[in-house]
C-alpha cells in the first residue's frame, strides 16, 4: 500500500521514482551503460584502496586522504546506482518511505564527507608546497587521522539534520511521485503537506556552510600554492609542484562544478531533465573518474602500481 489514514491524513508510505527515461528501450540502454561505469567504480576505487595499502612508496598523507576519497566514492555511487538499476528494470520504480530516508541522509552523508575530504587534500598540498620543512610535522599521522574523522563528523552531523530532524517529520499526504531517480531533497520539500519553509533555510544554510567553508579552504590553498610555485627559480621544480596538485584539482573542479549547477545555479535556469543528467554525472559519473584522474596523472601510484605486476607476475 502506498498510503495509510493517519486520523485526518493519508499517509504516504512509499514513494514513485519517475527515473530518468519512461522510454523501454532507452532504459535497457542505460542499464548496461550505468552498469559498467558502477563496475568500474567500484572495481577503480577497490584497486586505488588495495594498492595503497600494499605499497610502502605510497604511505603518505596524501594517499591516505586518497584511500578515504576512494571509499566514499564508493559509498556515494552505491548509495543510488544499485537502486536504480533495478528500478530500470521493474514497471514500476518504487521505494519505502523508510528508504526513501535512508537512501537521501546516506547520499548527503557520503557527499558532505566528499566535500571535507577535498579541503584536508588541498590543505596537505598546501602543506607540501608552501611549507615543506614542516610538512612532516604539520601532518603526522595523529593530524591526518583527525582530518579523516573530523570529517565523517561533519558529514554525519548535516546528514542527521536533514533526515533525523527533517525528513522524519516532514508529513507526505498528496502525491507521491517523484520526478528523480532517487530521493532528493527538493523534490521531497515538493511533495511535502506540511509547512517546510523553516526546514529549508535551515538545511540550505548547512549546506552552504559546508560549500563555503570547504571551498574556502581549497581557494586558499591553492592561491597559496600557486603563488609559491610562481615564486620557484628552478623551472623542474616548478613542473614537480604543480604535478603534485593537477590530479587533486582537477576532481575539485569536477565535484564543485556539478554541485554549483545543481544546488546554486537558479532553479529557473534548467530543467528538471536537465539536473537529473547533471546528478547522474556527479553522483554515478565523477566516482568512476576519480581514481582515473589520480592513476594517469600520477607518477608515483603509476609507478607503485607496475611495481606490484612486476611482484606478482615473478612470485
Amino acid at each position: 500500500m502506498a498510503f495509510l489514514l493517519d486520523g485526518n491524513h493519508t499517509t504516504v508510505t512509499e514513494f514513485i521514482l519517475l527515473g530518468l527515461t519512461d522510454d523501454p528501450v532507452l532504459k535497457v540502454i542505460l542499464f548496461a551503460i550505468i552498469l559498467c561505469i558502477y563496475l568500474v567504480t567500484v572495481s577503480g576505487n577497490l584497486s586505488t584502496i588495495l594498492l595503497i595499502r600494499v605499497s610502502s612508496q605510497l604511505h603518505h598523507p596524501m594517499y591516505f586522504f586518497l584511500s578515504h576519497l576512494a571509499s566514499v566514492d564508493i559509498g556515494i555511487s552505491s548509495s543510488v546506482t544499485p537502486n536504480m538499476l533495478v528500478n530500470f528494470l521493474l514497471e514500476r520504480n518504487s521505494i519505502s518511505y523508510t528508504g526513501c530516508g535512508i537512501q537521501l541522509g546516506s547520499a548527503d552523508f557520503i557527499a558532505s564527507v566528499e566535500c571535507f575530504l577535498l579541503a584536508a587534500m588541498a590543505y596537505d598540498r598546501f602543506m607540501a608546497v608552501c611549507n615543506p620543512l614542516l610538512y612532516s610535522t604539520k601532518m603526522s599521522t595523529q593530524v591526518c587521522i583527525q582530518l579523516v574523522v573530523g570529517s565523517y563528523i561533519g558529514g554525519f552531523l548535516n546528514a542527521s539534520l536533514i533526515v533525523m530532524v527533517y525528513f522524519f517529520s516532514f508529513l507526505f499526504c498528496g502525491p507521491n511521485r517523484i520526478d528523480h531517480f532517487f530521493c532528493d531533497f527538493a523534490p521531497l520539500v515538493e511533495l511535502s503537506c506540511s509547512d517546510v519553509s523553516v526546514s529549508v533555510l535551515v538545511i540550505s544554510f548547512s549546506a552552504a556552510s559546508i560549500a563555503i567553508f570547504t571551498g574556502f579552504v581549497i581557494a586558499f590553498s591553492y592561491s597559496y600554492i600557486l603563488i609559491t610555485i610562481l615564486k620557484m627559480h628552478s623551472t623542474e621544480g616548478r613542473h614537480k609542484a604543480f604535478s603534485t596538485c593537477t590530479s587533486h584539482l582537477t576532481a575539485v573542479t569536477l565535484y564543485y562544478g556539478t554541485v554549483t549547477l545543481i544546488y546554486v545555479m537558479p532553479k529557473s535556469s534548467y530543467s528538471t531533465d536537465q539536473n537529473k543528467v547533471v546528478s547522474v554525472f556527479y553522483m554515478v559519473v565523477i566516482p568512476m573518474l576519480n581514481p582515473l584522474i589520480y592513476s594517469l596523472s600520477n607518477n608515483e601510484i603509476k609507478g607503485a602500481l607496475k611495481r606490484q605486476l612486476v611482484m606478482k607476475a615473478f612470485s
